[in-house]
């Protein structure tokens, strides 16, 4: 099969192309990187020629919300468009878990928006949403620093490996679409500054990890249903601490 990889070049797109890759599959990471930019079009249909799947997990290099959203709402209709045109048969999506339940996240915002434009296309789909990466909780330390400790929230949090997150994407993109929705998080869930203090601990860091219900994601306030699945959900195989041996 013939998976052209939206992102490819990202953290988790080079990992989904190795994988498909290793399957047999002709995998194309397709990026600014490579020539191809799903926003202004550029590369896209001859790229997308021949493709069976298409696998989108671009991400925004602006978070500001006029330009996120537009990102996403442009990449995913010049997408659909040129999918369509080229008689794509399945188109995978990333998104997160939660998107639909924190409008005051910007970002959030804009994946919605790229869903709702995923669905109404001609192409059968299998949207995924994943939670946060543990990749990205030195980052989030890093945002919640205040006088000299780091604030983060308290609610529930079931972070996963990106490792993880390109296993499931390989198997759904392989598979037949869902023309629905999953949801896909860590084996692991406790509250978010237990996974953060435990990330800065492994480093060396001996920064005080404070836990605050009121302390912001992204600028918004969360509660314990804001990050985790509600219902039934695939979980990753890595723990934290068999990550945290790896980094």
């Amino acid at each position: 099969m013939k998976i052209v990889v939206i992102g490819g070049s990202g953290l988790i797109g080079s990992k989904l192309v190795a994988k498909l890759k290793q399957q047999g599959h002709e995998a194309v990471a397709a990026s600014p990187k490579t020539g191809v930019n799903a926003v202004t079009g550029e590369g896209l249909a001859a790229t997308l020629a021949g493709a069976d799947v298409v696998v989108d997990v671009a991400n925004a290099p602006s978070w500001e919300p006029a330009a996120v959203l537009e990102f996403f709402q442009q990449s995913s209709k010049n997408l659909a468009a040129t999918e369509a045109a080229a008689g794509v048969k399945h188109h995978v999506a990333l998104s997160i878990v939660g998107t639909d339940r924190s409008p005051d996240i910007a970002y959030f915002r804009a994946k919605l928006a790229q869903e709702i434009i995923v669905k109404a296309s001609p192409v059968p789909y299998s949207i995924v949403r994943a939670t946060q990466f543990f990749e990205f909780l030195g980052a989030i330390a890093d945002m919640g620093v205040a006088d000299g400790r780091v604030v983060v929230p308290s609610a529930a949090f079931q972070p996963i490996a990106s490792d993880d997150v390109a296993t499931c994407l390989a198997e759904v993109a392989t598979g037949r679409p869902l023309n629905g929705t999953i949801d896909l998080a860590g084996p692991e869930k406790a509250p978010f500054n237990e996974f953060v203090a435990r990330r800065l601990k492994a480093a060396g860091d001996g920064r005080q990890v404070v836990g605050d219900a009121k302390a912001g994601y992204y600028g918004s306030p969360i509660v314990d249903t804001s990050l985790v699945p509600l219902g039934e959900a695939r979980l990753g195989k890595t723990p934290l601490a068999t990550w945290l041996a790896t980094v």
